[in-house]
């Protein structure tokens, strides 16, 4: 019986370049893929080693891949990028909902279409430089558990996988630190060792998400009022794609003291505004619901609370909650206090301990 092959998502970083690095160590047979995704990448960008998915991110992956003696191949996967995460970014901001573009690319376009290209190439596996490890379950179900160091888990943009998806994905680097990675890659001589992490969403390098929006579409996002939440006027806003809830700074109001946005009504087009007490809430409800190491809510006991810790943004250290069945598929998640600026069309991911149980997208 020959080698297990891999496909390793090689993104020109130091993660994926180690996780392939330490594939090969183990033993794999080891195949370099660079995902084509979007290429509107200035010089500027470039210069200063852009996003995971740019055309300086293949120059740097194909000398990696030179470096480790592995081959490499690059793949379009620009239509998939363009339905599945453009198309969502755009749509849910001008509904007045906060997305997060990464976890959509992961779930469609980094494993739904990279798996299913990968598979028909006679692949056993794909292989990223996510910080999560994935672990098969006494009961057989798979599931992400969270990396060695907190500080960089990733376990968060990745809940959406798929039982088919986890079965057929490795996470190398998730059993180590950062720092541990970067040694790694300069001992070995990985010429991307210290290159510095993307930051912010790849498509969008000015973070100017409203003039993206503004200019993928067409479409110019109306002006509308500010208003307290009993509807009172309290000035003009320049549109709802300019806003997100718990948004204090860019809000241009003299109220004397410090306020936020509370909730955008793109029905009426209005932004609501509060004091720092009325971004807070208890509960929420979400749909979307993808569930990984429970499946559903007969992951506890008849009778007792189903009991979990939630996060509700990436950088969100998680706050202590109970599930209970909405209807139509949703989940109320009824927290132990209240937690600041639950944003809309943001996930919110559910775990036991170190392993992720499931989640959702916050209605």
């Amino acid at each position: 019986m020959g080698k297990k092959k891999v496909v390793v998502g090689l993104s020109g970083g130091v993660d994926s370049s180690a996780a392939a690095w330490l594939l090969k160590e183990q033993g794999y047979d080891v195949i370099g893929v660079t995902m084509q995704i979007w290429q509107e990448e200035d010089s500027r960008t470039q210069e200063e080693n852009g996003g995971c998915c740019g055309l300086s991110a293949v120059e740097d992956a194909r000398q990696v891949a030179w470096k480790l003696g592995i081959p490499h191949y690059v793949m379009n996967f620009r239509k998939e990028f363009e339905d599945h995460v453009i198309r969502y970014f755009t749509d849910a901001y001008m509904a007045g909902k906060t997305p997060n573009p990464c976890i959509a690319c992961n779930r469609f376009v980094k494993w739904e279409a990279l798996l299913k290209r990968s598979l028909e190439l006679g692949a056993d596996y794909i292989a990223t430089g996510h910080y999560a490890r994935v672990e098969q379950l006494p009961g057989g179900r798979f599931a992400l558990r969270r990396s060695v160091t907190e500080a960089k888990d990733q376990t968060y943009a990745l809940y959406s996988l798929t039982q088919q998806q986890l079965a057929h994905t490795l996470m190398p680097v998730g059993a180590y630190s950062k720092d541990q990675i970067r040694q790694l890659a300069e001992e070995i001589g990985i010429p991307v060792a210290n290159k510095p992490d993307s930051q912010e969403i790849c498509f969008i390098p000015d973070h100017d998400y409203a003039r993206f929006i503004e200019s993928y579409t067409g479409r110019r996002m109306p002006e509308g009022n500010f208003v307290d939440a009993k509807g009172q006027v309290l000035g003009r806003h320049r549109g709802i794609s300019h806003y997100t809830v718990g948004q204090r700074k860019g809000l241009n109001l003299s109220m004397g003291r410090p306020v936020f946005v509370t909730e955008i009504r793109p029905e009426t087009n209005e932004v609501v505004i509060g004091g720092g007490d009325q971004v807070f809430s208890s509960e929420l409800t979400c749909s979307q619901v993808s569930w990984m190491a429970a499946e559903g809510l007969s992951y506890w006991p008849p009778g007792q609370p189903a009991r979990a810790k939630a996060k509700i943004r990436y950088s969100h250290k998680g706050a202590a909650c109970t599930l209970e069945d909405a209807g139509e598929g949703r989940l109320r998640v009824v927290f132990d206090e209240p937690q600041r600026a639950i944003t809309p069309g943001q996930a919110v991911v559910f775990y036991d301990g170190e392993y992720v149980l499931g989640g959702g997208v916050i209605d």
